[in-house]
């Protein structure tokens, strides 16, 4: 009888477990593989949300690690990744896994990846090859893919990146976004059924809002450059304004302080959600104008349901982007700007054509495939592949 392969799958938010879920479920439908799911983070956060509680809706979770203190500072952070590297190689000292599966940039991953190369653990990473030059995610992200002996990225651009950092090509695979799957496999909400959901009713305009801390940049500057975004929100007219709150990076929790400020002063046209979960927020996607931010989906997802996206600020400077992205400074005269593009005639004409860069789905399938059947007999083992 073959021993199945245990592949452990690391979640520490709601976003990366929304991309991730089609390759969870690949890994769990899979007879001759074993899923371990570990989560973290803001998973395990009452303020933020308790994800944790949506992940196990679909799947057995083997390993919950609380790592969040109650601070967002940047101390507190530090001592946050350093408690999440003791509970990973506890962790996996109990699970034994036999490849690890991460995603993205974030400091509770770059723990558990740290963790895994000491313990001589193979490591897959997603999204490895990306840019985002307004915040220490791409030191991270470059980081993990250091560490990493298999790397599933998004585009070819991506792809060459990763080999520049002296990965092997033949370890390198442009599957497209991983995320994009859920939009073939979600039976997504119909409006009314969305409008029930979020309680509330679509306007005849409507915008989807997320703008996380720019980890670059200090507290005083997040506050006045979100002053600045939600002064020039509170000016549209006929406008349903949803917003998701930000995560857990410095500078968080003052952002949220201020959407719940905001959300009450302008309760007629404004609503907050800690977390949509990854059904409702692609069904909104479906409905929405544009998403407003600095967020990942409005550059990745955003573009496959032909829909603007207003992306203020440095956070995803460095991204490939389609046609459908205005991209402005988070400054009054900018923001009006670039609400009256999205709006006009001609853009929104444009959007009938944009294809998105980032694949079109089953990047998930592909995945599972080379997790399940590449040879791990002295992976770890790296060399430096010279261009």
């Amino acid at each position: 009888m073959n021993v199945k392969r245990k592949i452990c799958i690391i979640s520490g938010t709601r976003a990366d477990f929304g991309l991730l879920t089609p390759l969870i479920k690949e890994v769990n439908n899979d007879a001759e593989l074993e899923l371990q799911l570990i989560v973290t983070g803001m998973h395990l956060s009452p303020e933020f949300g308790l994800t944790y509680q949506v992940v196990e809706e679909q799947f057995t979770i083997h390993k919950k690690i609380e790592i969040l203190l109650s601070s967002d500072t940047s101390v507190g952070v530090n001592k946050s990744m350093g408690l999440a590297q003791i509970s990973f190689a506890e962790a996996f000292n109990e699970l034994s896994p036999d490849l690890i599966v991460v995603l993205g940039d974030r400091y509770e991953i770059l723990s558990a990846v740290t963790a895994a190369m000491i313990m001589n653990i193979p490591i897959a990473h997603l999204s490895g090859g990306e840019l985002t030059q307004g915040a220490i995610d791409d030191s991270i992200r470059h980081a993990i893919t250091k560490m990493s002996h298999l790397h599933f990225v998004a585009t070819e651009e991506y792809r060459n990146r990763v080999i520049q950092l002296g990965e092997n090509p033949e370890k390198v695979f442009n599957f497209g976004e991983a995320g994009l799957d859920n939009i073939q496999q979600l039976t997504l909400l119909k409006k009314g059924e969305f409008e029930d959901s979020i309680k509330c009713k679509l306007k005849n305009k409507n915008l989807l809002i997320t703008y996380h801390p720019t980890t670059l940049s200090t507290l005083d500057e997040t506050i006045s450059n979100f002053t600045n975004i939600l002064d020039s929100l509170s000016k549209l007219e006929d406008t349903l304004l949803i917003f998701t709150k930000a995560n857990s990076d410095s500078g968080g929790r003052k952002i949220n302080e201020m959407i719940d400020k905001f959300t009450q002063k302008h309760s007629k046209n404004a609503i907050a959600f800690t977390s949509l979960g990854h059904l409702r927020y692609l069904s909104a996607l479906q409905f929405v104008d544009a998403v407003v931010g600095n967020t990942s989906s409005g550059i990745v997802e955003a573009p496959s349901f032909k829909i603007g996206t207003i992306n203020i600020g440095d956070r995803q400077k460095g991204r490939i982007q389609s046609k459908s992205v205005i991209n402005c400074k988070p400054k009054q005269d900018e923001l009006n700007s670039a609400f009256k593009k999205l709006y006009s005639v001609d853009f929104k004409d444009s959007l009938s054509s944009v294809t998105n860069p980032y694949g079109q789905g089953n990047a998930s399938k592909r995945t599972k495939e080379v997790l399940k059947t590449v040879t791990l007999k002295n992976i770890v083992r790296k060399d430096f592949w010279d261009l």
